[in-house]
């Protein structure tokens, strides 16, 4: 009897030991974005280590903006607000092609309104749900890649549509017209580029969703809506975030306290680590040198090279101590913003997002992800440099 016992014993431990690798598994599927920033911050802490200034690393405004908008936008999930604007999406312009370029217009404008990152936490949702609603999750990877390059590439117009933007904007005092004069040229062909690659890789089926229509709670829009404004207003400064942050959770703890713990935390602590990782790029002497030489080679070309290893914000800060050449800076900064995963902190979003959904599909999309993006990039990089010659 013992025997039986003592094998029982060790049959519940294997279980265990079993289903807890099962976790980690799954776990570390699921958040391989934030493992790979983790492994990532680490292996720079070796090469400087931790003091004081780490603390300058992180910007506290965006990781609020970010926990305040993904929160609020839980909320209006759990309503089903984004099925709701989905089905209209569709009743409107009925085919897989004009729905994937509608999506891809209003991530583009509101990348302009609200801020890259903010657009594509508003607006990736609501792609996933037209794809899936309506059977076609097979442009979900492209859908998702060009939403990205969508909220990178429109937000370069205004100075308050990408973070870069508006701190060159204000340390080189940049007018406004011709703020938008230097980066009309890329927004220009962004918009064409985005446009042709939809009509040639997204065929025009005709869709429809199934299911009865939604009757959104005509209280909680309302006010989900107003929290989401609030948020918004943070994003500009408009009202100070720490105030954000009492009112909506207090908010939200009361009308839905579950949209707090769907928060996208692991999102958030992928901000956290890419802080430290970029922080600790900018301090390692042997990176700032180059970067110093490549500037002096072409302040635009260098700034996008940059923006590649150690993404395009801290890049406009760093560089911005090294050149007077804002608009060579504001140029690169912003193309720079496609590339590889890490030349846009909105990059991580996406994937983040998108493994949420297809844990399995991460490699290729990754694969896809680079390929039109570093497609983008050179597109861009090479139309500047022709119209420098005329």
């Amino acid at each position: 009897m013992r025997a039986v016992g003592h094998k029982n014993h060790n049959f519940n431990f294997i279980k265990v030991l079993v289903h807890a690798r099962d976790l980690v598994l799954a776990f570390s599927k699921k958040n391989i974005v934030m493992l790979i920033a983790c492994l990532c911050a680490t292996v720079t802490c070796f090469i400087v280590p931790p003091d004081a200034k780490y603390l300058e690393y992180f910007d506290l405004k965006t990781l609020s903006c970010l926990f305040l908008v993904l929160a609020v936008v839980c909320a209006l999930k759990n309503i089903r607000f984004f099925f709701t604007i989905a089905r209209k999406i569709v009743e409107i312009f009925k085919n897989t092609r004009m729905c994937v370029l509608a999506l891809l217009y209003i991530t583009f404008i509101g990348s302009m309104l609200i801020a890259n990152d903010m657009a594509l936490l508003t607006f990736l949702p609501l792609g996933y749900l037209v794809l899936k609603e309506t059977g076609k999750e097979k442009y979900m990877a492209y859908t998702f890649i060009m939403q990205n390059i969508s909220a990178n590439l429109g937000g370069m117009l205004t100075p308050f549509g990408n973070p870069q933007n508006l701190y060159l904007y204000s340390k080189f005092a940049i007018d406004n017209l011709e703020f938008m004069g230097i980066m009309a040229p890329p927004f220009i062909l962004s918009v064409a580029l985005i446009t042709l690659c939809t009509l040639v890789f997204v065929k025009k089926e005709e869709i429809k969703i199934e299911g009865d229509k939604v009757a959104l709670p005509p209280l909680k829009t309302i006010i989900y809506l107003l929290l989401f404004a609030l948020s918004i207003v943070v994003v500009f400064r408009g009202v100070p975030y720490p105030i954000g942050l009492v009112i909506i959770p207090i908010v939200l703890l009361f009308m839905d306290r579950r949209a707090l713990l769907q928060v996208d935390y692991p999102l958030l602590l992928t901000f956290a680590f890419f802080f430290i990782f970029s922080g600790n790029m900018a301090r390692i002497e042997e990176v700032r040198i180059l970067l110093e030489g490549f500037l002096q080679l072409d302040t635009m070309i260098a700034s996008a090279i940059s923006c590649q290893f150690i993404s395009n914000v801290p890049s406009a800060i760093l560089l911005s101590q090294f050149t007077t050449d804002y608009k060579g800076l504001l140029l690169g900064v912003n193309i720079g913003g496609v590339g590889t995963l890490i030349s846009s902190l909105a990059s991580l979003i996406t994937l983040r997002e998108y493994a949420s959904h297809n844990p399995q599909g991460v490699k290729g999309y990754i694969v896809k992800f680079s390929i039109f993006n570093f497609s983008f990039l050179l597109i861009l990089i090479g139309f500047m440099c022709l119209l420098r010659l005329f």
